[in-house]
């Protein structure tokens, strides 16, 4: 092989493992409920708090609760990985390399 080209597959991969690093430095926040569920997750798709309204809590109707939850982590979790692609794609130049995010 090219030692030309190991070299820039070694700065490549450099690259990557620095950007994936960084990816747990920047958070997401996402809601529902009109703010009344607020999740805050970051590019590892590691959540960092959930916050619930009080004016939510209701033993009487506990699966609109959970449906709150369900959807703000939901959101979460889309924009946790659209971090991590936007973050990553710079690196590779907008290559989809598998097993990335």
């Amino acid at each position: 092989m090219d030692k030309r080209l190991l070299r820039q597959a070694q700065q490549l991969q450099a690259k990557l493992a620095k950007a994936q690093e960084e990816l747990g430095n920047y958070t997401v926040e996402a809601t529902s409920g009109g703010g009344a569920v607020k999740v805050l997750i970051d590019g590892h798709q590691k959540v960092h708090s959930v916050e619930i309204s009080p004016e939510v809590i209701n033993a009487e109707d506990v699966e609109l609760l959970q449906d709150l939850v369900m959807t703000a982590m939901n959101e979460a979790v889309a924009k946790s990985q659209e971090l991590a692609n936007k973050h990553l794609g710079s690196v590779t130049g907008g290559l989809n390399i598998p097993g990335l995010t």
